[in-house]
């Protein structure tokens, strides 16, 4: 069962909102996932309301061998470069 870290589209049309997801890869697009990790809203005014994580969850995941998708991986590297700018 090889397990990826990818987004999830929710929301209308014109509103997305992502749930940042542990899925089987061979599940599709609106696939039951493993674990909800996140959510991710493209369309929120400040940067650190985009992006949200349950850093333990996701650090789990990452542990047991699960491949963030590209973008997902970006995201990751972003939210933590804005972490580390807070402190």
């Amino acid at each position: 069962m090889a397990v990826v870290l990818r987004l999830q589209r929710f929301g209308k049309r014109t509103q997305p909102h992502y749930r940042i997801v542990a899925i089987e890869k061979t599940r599709g697009p609106h696939g039951a996932p493993l674990e909800i990790v996140g959510h991710y809203n493209p369309k929120a005014e400040k940067d650190k309301e985009k992006v949200s994580f349950d850093m333990v969850k996701l650090d789990r995941w990452m542990k047991a061998g699960a491949k963030a998708s590209d973008t997902l991986g970006t995201l990751i590297v972003r939210a933590k470069k804005a972490e580390k700018a807070q402190k």
